[in-house]
């Protein structure tokens, strides 16, 4: 009786601490910070079955034309076993010499089922001399190539609706992925047919080195060769990249992929279909970034921006008063962090359109107003070479390690100088030097220092003087090296 009475009392004790805990618990409110907990979805099918009947396989053939050394058929005479094995050979090929034809392998999708339009990229239908398409369902259709852009790698293709049903997918916005996030990639690797791949977004703004507006989203689901062209879909089963490169020794995945964001894309699809080719906006300026060095140089609070290296002539920023040396900072509002961002803002603007662009110099921010030019004329007109003008007693400069010389015809002759180009020359770079640290060499003109233009070289050492005077870390050189113009900042020693 006194064990069970224990044993009683025990129970009640430990039912009444429990309880007690639980209410403890309770009444403690979660972190008002606490994030919903995004669950691992438990399959892919539903989404692949929606999206896949509008993914397409797509190929392409070339006729290759027969070497002109390929040698001709030697005769032989009536009735000869010889002359009845190349009539039979001649006869297969409808009497002609042999051709090979090229064929290649991609994907696409469907942006547009109403009028047929199709993406993929630009190295999958290039050259092509016909494109066929092949819809989810086994039905193949002969494509029209309405355009393309080499710049981002797309093409985009047309086929006739009315001959089939087809199915759409729309585009997202990939400005809002997050590294992280599910992915799922839906193409045609090794011309095995519709291929479904998954995994996260691995990484964003990925520069590799493959043209001027390198942007793209790296994600490790499978993608391999045949896969270019696809599409690369977000959970809502919006199109948030295009499949278009791999890294990889081998050639096939190693779970690095890379995709042309659907923001960099959807302009240019778009500018493709109204014009048949693209219209990139342009400013007619040579730009490069801001480092920590520039920055300081030229009195920023901070690298950000891009620096201009130098204005066209004929170009929208020559007339709006952009000088090289200039750092753009903004172009209607549009804060331009890193130097890559502009070329891509300003791409996007309508030819013709007035734009506001902020810009620092002499230690301040200034405002202007630009027109935007269009950059596939300059390119054909030939616009796109600039060359700074400015204008040339020999001294050692020791604390950044260069020797400098004016420019004279014997220094033009030697180093390959144009008369167009004016400033001091570089005749000799101490080893170890900062000056050999930068790339500076003998032979490199200076055109301008901390934005003043240079003539002599005492010139050049009053302003590194009058720099080192005011407290600068460093001076900003802008300087010509056989015709390529760069700012470069040189770092003085410190007391």
């Amino acid at each position: 009786m006194r064990i069970a009475y224990i044993f009683s009392t025990v129970c009640f004790t430990f039912t009444l601490l429990i309880s007690n805990t639980h209410t403890a618990f309770s009444k403690t409110p979660l972190p008002s910070s606490a994030a919903p907990v995004k669950m691992i979805p438990a399959s892919f099918a539903d989404l692949a079955e929606k999206l896949s009947p509008a993914v397409v396989n797509i190929s392409s053939t070339q006729k290759m034309s027969v070497p002109q050394d390929f040698p001709e058929l030697p005769q032989f005479p009536e009735g000869s076993p010889f002359q009845e094995f190349f009539d039979e050979f001649m006869n297969k090929r409808g009497g002609r010499t042999p051709s090979l034809p090229a064929a290649s392998l991609g994907s696409g999708f469907i942006i547009d089922a109403k009028n047929g339009y199709i993406v993929t990229n630009n190295h999958v239908v290039r050259d092509a001399e016909d494109i066929r398409v092949t819809f989810s369902n086994d039905v193949t259709l002969d494509a029209k190539l309405i355009g393309t852009d080499e710049k981002i790698d797309i093409a985009v293709l047309q086929v006739d609706s009315s001959e089939i049903k087809l199915t759409e997918v729309s585009f997202g916005n990939s400005d809002n992925v997050r590294v992280g996030d599910w992915i799922l990639a839906i193409g045609n690797p090794f011309n095995l047919g519709g291929t479904v791949t998954t995994g996260i977004v691995s990484a964003r703004a990925r520069d590799i080195n493959s043209g001027p507006y390198d942007d793209y989203i790296q994600t490790d689901a499978s993608i391999n060769r045949g896969n270019s062209g696809g599409p690369l879909f977000n959970m809502a089963g919006e199109v948030i990249g295009i499949n278009t490169a791999i890294f990889s020794p081998t050639g096939g995945s190693v779970g690095i992929g890379f995709a042309i964001p659907s923001t960099l894309a959807k302009p240019v699809i778009n500018q493709i279909i109204k014009y048949g080719r693209t219209r990139r906006g342009w400013l007619g300026v040579r730009i490069q970034k801001v480092t920590d060095e520039i920055a300081e140089s030229l009195g920023l609070e901070k690298a950000r921006g891009a620096l201009v290296a130098s204005v066209n002539e004929k170009g929208p920023s020559k007339v709006a008063g952009l000088k090289a040396g200039d750092i753009i900072l903004e172009i209607d509002g549009q804060a331009i962090r890193e130097m890559k961002m502009l070329p891509r803002i300003v791409a996007e603007h309508e030819i013709g359109s007035k734009a506001k662009l902020k810009y620092w110099r002499d230690g301040k921010e200034h405002t202007t107003t630009v027109e935007i030019g269009e950059l596939e004329k300059a390119e054909e007109q030939g616009l796109l070479k600039t060359e700074p003008k400015s204008k040339g007693t020999g001294v050692k400069i020791d604390m950044v390690g260069i020797t400098l010389k004016p420019i004279d015809n014997t220094l033009r002759n030697k180093y390959n100088i144009p008369h167009s180009v004016n400033g001091v020359v570089i005749s000799e770079i101490k080893p170890m030097s900062e000056a050999q640290k930068k790339g500076l060499k003998a032979g490199n003109v200076i055109v301008e220092i901390n934005q003043q233009a240079v003539s002599a070289p005492q010139e050049v050492i009053d302003i590194i003087e009058k720099a080192k005077k005011n407290g600068r870390k460093s001076v900003l050189l802008l300087v010509n090296a056989s015709g390529n113009v760069r700012f470069i900042a040189l770092r003085l020693p410190q007391e």
